[in-house]
């Protein structure tokens, strides 16, 4: 997933769990203690015993990186259609914040103010008014 080039002084933390399948056991601490080796990112247990949480910042790591780096180790992500669901939404989400930060920044006013204006400019106009004189006139 491509990063923004100049980073913002604000950090976007996320917290998300990563839920691992029931077979084989034992993949959480495994995944614990490979995940800890990684700079910038926070772990802690969940109640869930397949679930593991994680903490980061949007600017060094993303969901779909760190469940695709586990994937490579031969760990077993749960598969259930609601995961999968959770999963792609949040794999959208980050990417779509991550396109956004290197998006330029557009004075919206200014531009919407200035197609008013060439729009006034094409439209005819002037002192015409269709009404009569003595309707506009009436006392």
């Amino acid at each position: 997933m491509k990063r923004p080039a100049a980073m913002p002084q604000t950090p976007i933390r996320k917290q998300r769990n990563i839920l691992f399948a029931k077979f084989p056991p034992g993949q959480v601490p495994e995944a614990s203690d490979f995940l800890g080796k990684l700079e910038d990112l926070e772990l802690e247990r969940r109640e869930q015993p397949r679930a593991l949480g994680v903490a980061y910042d949007l600017h060094h790591h993303c969901l779909q990186e760190l469940e695709g780096t586990l994937e490579d180790q031969g760990y077993h992500l749960d598969n259930t259609l609601m995961s999968k669901m959770m999963r792609a939404l949040i794999y959208y989400v980050e990417e779509t914040q991550l396109h956004n930060l290197d998006a330029p920044v557009r004075p919206l006013k200014r531009s919407q103010s200035e197609a008013y204006t060439h729009a006034w400019e094409r439209h005819p106009h002037g002192d015409h008014d269709d009404t009569p004189p003595e309707w506009r006139e009436y006392k």
